[in-house]
């Protein structure tokens, strides 16, 4: 699991089947079998070679995120160390497995900060946006300023600190954005949708005003 609060940038490359990660600025403690979040993908560490890591990385990561085309034109990435238990919860719950993508509608510079909006790739994406909640974007921690279409279009800002210490101020217009929802609202999600499936062989109670009452939810 990771947090969303990004400690690094890195240098994308791919060499034969696997990629190559080359860490720009702030090193971090790793071992060889540790998951490391790349654009708020969850990878794991093949190889250590000074301020470079490998990884492993399958067909389905490269067609389903924007790893495919970053490891072509060697691309920024932004990177993150699991979360120990011990580590505070600086941003959210992330998991590190991409639901869409994005790509990149407009970029907008204010005085103290920068609008950034992104439209869904993926149709069944935009059931996850809610206004002042939580995204992963490129695998940072991000709130949901404003959303347009149902959620299709959604609105971001970014603070300073955000901008000049991930790769988002080296986004432009039509570039490609990994997305992931809020766990929390999946999960949710998963219990509502389960009565509705009439095939399952365990078919859970209503959820209802008496249900809440007699599980105490309600008195």
């Amino acid at each position: 699991m990771f947090t969303g609060i990004i400690q690094s940038i890195g240098k994308l490359k791919k060499e034969k089947d696997l990629l190559i990660i080359e860490i720009l600025d702030q090193p971090f403690d790793m071992q060889i079998g540790d998951s490391i979040a790349v654009d708020g993908i969850c990878l794991t560490v093949k190889e250590i070679l000074n301020n470079q890591f490998k990884v492993d990385v399958s067909e389905e990561t490269l067609n389903k995120t924007n790893l495919g085309n970053k490891c072509i034109i060697n691309k920024l990435v932004n990177l993150e160390p699991a979360l120990r238990i011990s580590d505070r919860l600086g941003g959210h719950i992330v998991s590190g497995h991409i639901d869409g993508l994005g790509k990149v509608e407009n970029i907008e510079k204010l005085e103290k900060s920068w609008l950034l909006s992104i439209k869904c790739q993926n149709k069944n994406f935009p059931k996850y946006i809610v206004d002042k909640g939580s995204i992963c974007v490129n695998g940072i921690s991000l709130t949901i300023a404003k959303s347009e279409n149902q959620g299709e279009i959604f609105t971001i800002a970014i603070i300073p600190h955000t901008w000049f210490n991930t790769n988002l101020q080296n986004l432009s217009i039509g570039d490609s954005v990994n997305l992931e929802g809020d766990a929390l609202i999946k999960y949710v999600e998963k219990l509502l949708l389960f009565n509705k499936n009439k095939d399952s062989e365990n078919i859970s109670e209503e959820i209802s005003s008496n249900w809440l009452k007699k599980n105490g939810w309600n008195k």
